[in-house]
């Protein structure tokens, strides 16, 4: 693992419809810091991923990487940061009838020769990796099952060995427990916390969940309508910043489910 430093310099995302998705996002993200982004549907939290991991491109601004402006490295450079950060999805994008030391292997096809990818040739090293990621995240019985016959919380256990098989310094979760059901989804969060701890790999986290987010994150990033509209740690959250980020009948919400799970 090679440690990063992360920058979001002043970005903004406009699509070609007009629809502005973000405006003027900056902060910063140190190595080994577990931060989740939050904020209600269509406040650019995803948009916001996607430009992260290079699945967009941003219309004003800049990413930074170690100081040094994203579009500026060289294309090996670029690729070495690349292979540094993994995604976690909502939805796992696993292949669903191959089995999960298969899925786990995928994750080295970028760094293979053609034909050797082609044969599914992954080698002895490569597989003993993958075994022991899926003995880490619970899955050592399982390693021949095929994805389709996992339960959510298995295919999410699955797509985070497949991540780890990077070694990557920096985890984007996108929504990683959303397909999940309450206890499951904390186990999930519980096992991203000991990577993030253990590791030293950095954890940002976008999610719905703000109960959850405030208990396993140190920092929240809170977004609404495409802006930063707070940036400090779980302590600082109350009614009225909730307010802000959520609107005024989120408070109401908040304190009901607070009392559901006994909070």
């Amino acid at each position: 693992m090679i440690p990063i430093k992360l920058q979001i310099q002043h970005i903004h995302k406009a699509f070609k419809n007009h629809v502005t998705a973000l405006e003027d996002i900056s902060f910063s993200i140190s190595q080994g810091e577990f931060v989740s982004v939050i904020g209600p549907s269509g406040a650019g939290k995803t948009t916001l991923f996607r430009l992260l991991n290079g699945t967009e491109d941003c219309t004003k601004g800049q990413i930074l990487i170690d100081d040094h402006p994203m579009e500026n490295i060289r294309r090996q450079q670029k690729r070495q940061f690349k292979k540094n950060m993994s995604t976690i999805y909502q939805d796992f994008c696993l292949v669903e009838n191959s089995s999960c030391l298969e899925n786990v292997l995928t994750a080295t096809l970028p760094d293979m020769s053609f034909f050797p990818a082609v044969l599914g040739l992954y080698g002895t090293a490569r597989t003993e990796k993958a075994l022991q990621l899926l003995t880490r995240v619970g899955l050592a019985e399982k390693e021949q099952e095929p994805v389709k016959n996992l339960s959510g919380g298995q295919k999410q256990r699955t797509a985070i060995a497949r991540a780890l098989m990077r070694q990557p310094s920096l985890l984007l979760a996108d929504e990683p427990i959303a397909s999940l059901d309450p206890v499951t989804g904390r186990q999930i969060l519980s096992l991203l916390k000991d990577i993030q701890q253990k590791d030293g790999v950095t954890v940002l986290m976008n999610s719905h969940n703000l109960e959850l987010s405030m208990e396993f994150s140190h920092r929240l990033i809170g977004l609404n309508n495409g802006r930063i509209v707070f940036d400090g740690s779980p302590d600082e959250i109350n009614d009225s910043v909730i307010r802000t980020i959520y609107g005024n009948s989120s408070v109401c919400s908040l304190n009901k489910n607070r009392k559901d799970v006994g909070l």
